[in-house]
C-alpha cells in the first residue's frame, strides 16, 4: 500500500511541477524537486483518522463552526494583553458599541493546512498580520501586534486542529476580526477593541469548483472610492457590494467585477478578489492606488510570475485592454487562483482561454504546490505549527 501511495504522490507532484521550466525560468523548483518528492514519500504516522468525521469532500466554503476561538482585549492603554482561548460561542456587544455604529472594524482572512505527514502550516501569517496594522490605522484603532497575531492564529489552528482537512481536502480558513467592542455615542473611536480569530474548514470559494468564472462588469454600483476605505479589509467595504453580487448571481454570474468610480473605464477588482490580466509574455493588475486591496495572494503570484520569466506589471488597466487579454484570472486567499471564462458588459460577452496550459494553471500549481508542501518553500512563505 506504501508503495501505491507513493506512486499517486508523485504523479501529482510532477503534474504540480510539469510546467516549471516556462520561458527558461526555473526558479530552482526543477533543480529542487527530488528533494520534496522523496520526503513526500515517505511514510508517516499520519492518518485521516485525526481529521474531524466529515464529507471532506464535499466541503464548499461555508461556515462550518469548530471547537475554538481566540479572544483578546485592548483598554485606554491602546495595549493588547495576553488572549485566551474559549469555546467557539456567540459574544456579549453593548448596543452601543463602536463597531456597530460606526463600522469601526476590519478583519482578515488566511489558511492552515495539512501537509502529506500530517503537518500543519500557515501560509505567510505575516503578511496577514501587516495588512491588518495598517486597516487599523487607517480606521483609527490600534491593534496587535505581528508576534501576537501569528501566535493567536497558531493557537486558533492548533484548538482546532481534527478541523484542518486531509491533505488535498482543503483548509482551514482562520477569520481574525478586530473591532471596537467599547461603547460610544458621539462619533469617536471606541474606549475599548477586541481580536478574535476562529476558523472554519473549507473547500472551494465558488459553486463552480475549479470551473473557469463569468463575471459580470457592474457600471451602476461601486466598491471603492479614491480616498475611502477600498485598500483595507475594512468591514464597512463589503455590504454594499451585497446588492450587486445578488444581481449578477440571480443572472447566473460567478461575480461582479468593478470599474474605477471616477472615469469607470478602468478594472479596479471582482467583489471577493483581485484580477490580472495576461497578453503574450506580460502580466498585468491593477495597482494598489488605495482603492484595491493589496491581496497575500495576489503579491505570492506576482512574485512567482517573475520567478518564470513573465514581465509583471502593476497599473492601471483601461477596460477595452480586459476585453483584448488572452487570459483573465482572479487571486485571494478564500478563491485562490481561479481562472476566468468570460467577462460580460452590457450584454456583450468576451471569451478567455483557460485549461491546464494556461498561465493561470501553471501559476495555480506552483502556488498551492508551496501552500501544501508538494514543492520546496525556499521563500519562507510557510510557517510550521507544532504543539
Amino acid at each position: 500500500m506504501i508503495q501505491i501511495s507513493c506512486f499517486r504522490n508523485l504523479v501529482q507532484s510532477f503534474r504540480v511541477g510539469s510546467a516549471f521550466t516556462k520561458f527558461g525560468a526555473y526558479y530552482s523548483y526543477t533543480s529542487q524537486a527530488a528533494s520534496p518528492l522523496q520526503r513526500v514519500c515517505e511514510p508517516s504516522g499520519y492518518s485521516d483518522d485525526e481529521c474531524a468525521a466529515m464529507d471532506w469532500d464535499n466541503l464548499g466554503f461555508g461556515l462550518k463552526p469548530t471547537d475554538y476561538m481566540y479572544s483578546m482585549k485592548c483598554y485606554d492603554d491602546q495595549i493588547f494583553k495576553q488572549g485566551q482561548l474559549s469555546r467557539y460561542g456567540k459574544i456579549e456587544l453593548s448596543p452601543s458599541a463602536g463597531v456597530l455604529n460606526y463600522g469601526q472594524g476590519i478583519f482578515e482572512g488566511l489558511k492552515a493546512y495539512r501537509k502529506k505527514d500530517g503537518q500543519l502550516v500557515l501560509f505567510r501569517p505575516d503578511q496577514n498580520a501587516i495588512r491588518m496594522k495598517v486597516g487599523a490605522e487607517r480606521m483609527s484603532m490600534p491593534y496587535p501586534s505581528t508576534e501576537q497575531f501569528i501566535d493567536a492564529v497558531k493557537q486558533t489552528t492548533l484548538a482546532n486542529k481534527h478541523w484542518v482537512p486531509p491533505p488535498g481536502k482543503g483548509s482551514l480558513y482562520i477569520r481574525p476580526l478586530l473591532m471596537g467592542s467599547g461603547p460610544v455615542l458621539g462619533l469617536a473611536p471606541a474606549s475599548e477593541y477586541t481580536f478574535l480569530a476562529f476558523a472554519s474548514p473549507v473547500g472551494n470559494y465558488f459553486k463552480e469548483g475549479s470551473a473557469p468564472l463569468n463575471l459580470y462588469v457592474e457600471d451602476e454600483f461601486h466598491r471603492a472610492t479614491p480616498g475611502g476605505a477600498g485598500g483595507v479589509k475594512s468591514i464597512s467595504n463589503y455590504a454594499p457590494a451585497l446588492k450587486a453580487l445578488g444581481r449578477a448571481k440571480n443572472r447566473g454570474f460567478s461575480d461582479v467585477l468593478y470599474l474605477d468610480s471616477v472615469k469607470k473605464k478602468y478594472v479596479e477588482e471582482v467583489s471577493s478578489c483581485n484580477i490580472f490580466i495576461v497578453k503574450d509574455n506580460v502580466i498585468s493588475t491593477p495597482a494598489t492606488n488605495g482603492t484595491i486591496l493589496p491581496g497575500v495572494t495576489r503579491k505570492s503570484i506576482i512574485e512567482i510570475a517573475r520567478d518564470y520569466g513573465y514581465r509583471v506589471e502593476e497599473r492601471s488597466i483601461p477596460f477595452d485592454e480586459l476585453l483584448a487579454a488572452d487570459e483573465v484570472f482572479c487571486t485571494g486567499t478564500a478563491v485562490v487562483v481561479a481562472p476566468v471564462g468570460s467577462v460580460t458588459y452590457q450584454d456583450r460577452r468576451i471569451e478567455f482561454k483557460t485549461g491546464d496550459r494556461s498561465v493561470c494553471s501553471e501559476l495555480y500549481s506552483t502556488l498551492v504546490g508551496i501552500q501544501t508542501g508538494l514543492i520546496q518553500d525556499n521563500k519562507g512563505w510557510t510557517v510550521e505549527i507544532h504543539n
